[in-house]
């Protein structure tokens, strides 16, 4: 990892070139740059890159959404940054993982794709890029449902600008179909891609995260085709996914090319945002030593300017998670009653800790996959005890602390203690597992939302705040932007039509109730 730390930064400033600023439709759908220009392989290192949100706007969305759905993190104020803390459409920030990833992600992604497929000396680069163009589609599948998936990306190569709308139902089998050929196609005996910024290059570590992800995606359709996702969970297990923490799908940062949602946390949004109650309450009611790692409490804070070093605080003891339901003036009418002295004074995340400016940012790990493998171990999908997939989850998600920063380290006596204290009850597995997946995927609003959505953990509350415009009691789904009403309306309203309308109500496929 350290010579992909290195590279990391010639990596950042030879494609920070490439960005582009035009928001229209072509731009999003056509390929303005010739795809040839660059090495196919960094241009899939700058895909690898625009999924993390460098581009520091797509963020805004999921701090203002997923986060808020889920009930980690919340925001009091409106205007720009209202969203799931209201459970209201802001039409600013719903369109951006739509953006950003059609954009950028999957638009360079084809293009790999499409230069490598006919390249048997390029053969491990086609098959990463058909892995990490799958993780990118689970993610806007995820988020909006039925989506342009088969003619996406095909502006410059086949001059499709308005691509049709797939069903999800279609688009989740060949993402299975993608996971389970790429992995078995990657050749561990090929000349290593030295310049790869995820594994430097490792097949063997691709080959895990792609059947890591066919585990993921095999679990998402738990509910709405059993069969199916019980057969690529045991493809995914005979495959072999993640074995440790060193297997963990991360981008590394540095102290001038920074974790984006830091970024944010640690400029203009800082006093913005804090822990919400439902995650601060849950950590401390069960002595997780993961809190002081999340938290920081300023306490005492009567505004942002006291927001300072000198009244920081990493104690459990002194955690106060901000509750759910309020917006900047109606949170003063429970401030007493919460033991605080302003909205200030509320938990926000530690930006000494998993928020460093130069914090890891993971997509996938080995934490998740032993969750993932105790659910399926509890359903009778893959042999051993779903016992000892959950404790080696909860233990690794403990050991991750470590890559944040050595200080965020939890002693093994510590590590010990929390296991004996929680070990699985059978008749609770479900909500034990997917309440520790809730955990560690924190900072992850993509998947903690999508599990959340899937599994129905953690048992949260409806946000009670008045002027909700849902009719459940969550968010189910982001609507598709207003661009694409205007310049694809056609495949739009055969996706509406097919799918719900187009709202923050409408479940996606695998959602079923």
């Amino acid at each position: 990892m350290k010579a992909t730390s290195k590279y990391m930064l010639a990596v950042l400033v030879s494609l920070s070139l490439m960005t582009s600023c035009d928001e229209g439709f072509d731009e999003i759908n056509t390929n303005k740059v010739d795809p040839t220009s660059l090495a196919p392989s960094l241009i899939l290192n700058k895909a690898i890159i625009a999924t993390t949100y460098l581009d520091g706007v797509s963020t805004l969305g999921m701090l203002c959404y997923n986060f808020g759905i889920v009930q980690q993190v919340i925001t009091p104020y409106g205007s720009s940054l209202s969203g799931g803390n209201y459970n209201q459409i802001n039409n600013s920030n719903t369109p951006l993982v739509w953006v950003n990833f059609y954009r950028n992600v999957i638009k360079q992604l084809v293009a790999v794709t499409d230069q490598t497929k006919n390249d048997p000396l390029q053969s491990n680069i086609y098959h990463a890029a058909r892995i990490w163009k799958a993780y990118a589609f689970m993610i806007l599948t995820d988020t909006y449902g039925d989506i342009p998936y088969f003619e996406a990306g095909q502006g410059y190569i086949n001059e499709i600008i308005r691509p049709k709308y797939d069903p999800q139902e279609a688009i989740y089998k060949d993402i299975l179909k993608e996971l389970e050929e790429a992995s078995g196609a990657l050749n561990t005996k090929q000349e290593a891609v030295t310049t790869d910024i995820l594994y430097g290059g490792d097949v063997a570590r691709w080959k895990k995260l792609g059947y890591s992800l066919m585990l993921r995606a095999g679990m998402r359709l738990s509910k709405v085709d059993p069969a199916l996702a019980k057969s690529y969970v045991a493809k995914a297990v005979a495959g072999g996914v993640f074995e440790s923490n060193a297997d963990n799908s991360i981008i590394r940062h540095t102290a001038i090319y920074n974790n984006y949602i830091a970024n944010h946390l640690a400029a203009r949004e800082k006093t913005n945002f804090y822990l919400a109650a439902p995650f601060v309450n849950y950590l401390k009611e069960n002595n997780d030593p993961r809190l002081p790692v999340f938290a920081v409490r300023y306490v005492g804070a009567k505004g942002g300017p006291e927001q300072v070093s000198e009244r920081a605080s990493s104690d459990p003891k002194v955690q106060i998670g901000m509750p759910m339901g309020y917006n900047d003036v109606t949170i003063n009418s429970v401030l007493a009653e919460n033991g605080v002295v302003s909205l200030w004074d509320f938990s926000q995340i530690n930006l000494k800790t998993v928020l460093k400016l130069d914090a890891p940012e993971f997509h996938i790990t080995y934490a998740q996959v032993q969750l993932l493998l105790a659910e399926a171990a509890t359903r009778g999908w893959v042999s051993g005890k779903a016992a000892d997939y959950f404790a080696a989850g909860i233990r690794a998600n403990l050991e991750q602390m470590a890559l944040y920063d050595p200080g965020a380290a939890i002693r093994e006596d510590a590590i010990q203690a929390y296991l004996k204290a929680h070990p699985l009850d059978d008749a609770k597995a479900l909500e034990q597992i997917n309440t520790q997946y809730w955990v560690a995927t924190f900072l992850d609003g993509n998947e903690s939302w999508a599990n959340f959505r899937r599994s129905g953990f953690p048992a949260l509350k409806k946000n009670p705040y008045p002027g909700s415009e849902i009719k459940e009691d969550f968010i189910r789904r982001m609507p598709y932007p207003d661009s694409e009403i205007v310049v694809n309306l056609q495949n739009v309203n055969e996706a509406n039509a097919r799918q719900g309308p187009n709202d923050l109500n409408t479940r996606v496929w695998w959602d079923k109730k």
